[in-house]
């Protein structure tokens, strides 16, 4: 499959209007971008930023990042941080378009989601909670230098790995 390296990615956080019309299923316009099919961020995480916003957690620890490829115009997927770091803990979420999937993408905004958070004074190890049977997201976070750091349920009932990388 073709690579995205020569491609420029670029992450973008979700205004929160937009967030908020997502929120409400309404439709919203992202700068003439092409959006494939699953590229947006799924309901369940858009609620959950809306329910931590509300609750006055700052917009850049908890609102999605649009994952953008500027070359083409077209949003590949996003990612972000499930909530604010807790005691210099923060987790990370992700999602590609499954049209999108398997060019790099992925790895190459993750990579700048760590930059962010390495740039913050909070966060000192940065998370990511990865169903077993999901073998690329497993392979994505160890090419990172994410390590293996036991497994634990969900919030959503599922066994996860939880894979864990230290910036300081």
């Amino acid at each position: 499959m073709p690579q995205v390296e020569s491609e420029s990615i670029q992450l973008i956080q979700l205004s929160v209007p937009d967030l908020r019309r997502l929120a409400a299923s309404e439709p919203v316009e992202l700068q003439g971008l092409k959006i494939p099919e699953g590229a947006l961020p799924p309901a369940k995480t858009v609620a959950r930023a809306v329910k931590q916003l509300d609750s006055g957690t700052s917009a850049f620890w908890c609102v999605p990042f649009l994952i953008v490829s500027t070359s083409r115009s077209t949003l590949l997927g996003a990612c972000g941080f499930k909530t604010a770091p807790v005691n210099g803990t923060v987790e990370i979420s992700y999602g590609i378009a499954r049209a999108e999937r398997g060019r790099g993408a992925a790895t190459i905004a993750i990579g700048q989601l760590l930059r962010l958070a390495a740039s913050s004074d909070l966060v000192e190890q940065v998370v990511a909670h990865i169903l077993p049977r999901n073998v690329a997201s497993s392979r994505l976070v160890a090419r990172l230098g994410f390590s293996q750091a036991g497994s634990l349920v969900d919030t959503d009932g599922e066994r996860v790995t939880r894979w864990a990388l230290m910036l300081r």
